[in-house]
């Protein structure tokens, strides 16, 4: 059987290089990269209606500018993400960045913000701005 299907298939370029991993960007994978750090941080204190976005992602020379918006629906939940004393939320900055610089093969600048957006999981125009 898998004879079969192997001889129907067309023959094609290949769509990738041999040593691409994936097709999306590194600003997109900085984003799922505090997003895994916001889990670990906060398991099930996590607000599931939580998102990042990155609102700029700038090179200069040997260092990665990154401003990230982290937001959440509701102030309870910008408390959380905080913590207290601002702690929580240094330590999620802290080890996003070192997994962004893995990443970039560069130094990161990274600044986080928690903001409240009302509504946003519930808001077409909202999703759609956010990537999703």
């Amino acid at each position: 059987m898998e004879g079969l299907i192997y001889e129907r298939l067309p023959e094609n370029d290949h769509f990738f290089d041999e040593d691409q991993i994936t097709d999306k960007s590194e600003r997109f994978l900085a984003s799922e990269i505090i997003r895994e750090k916001l889990m670990r941080q906060l398991g099930k204190e996590l607000p599931y209606s939580t998102t990042v976005e990155i609102e700029r992602y700038k090179e200069e020379g040997e260092t990665t500018h990154i401003h990230a918006l982290i937001y959440v629906e509701r102030d309870s939940q910008k408390n959380i993400v905080i913590g207290q004393g601002g702690k929580r939320l240094k330590l999620i900055g802290s080890e996003a960045r070192r997994d962004i610089e893995a990443l970039v093969d560069n130094k990161v600048m990274l600044s986080l913000w928690v903001k409240v957006k009302k509504g946003w999981s519930d808001d077409d125009s909202a999703l759609k701005s956010l990537g999703f």
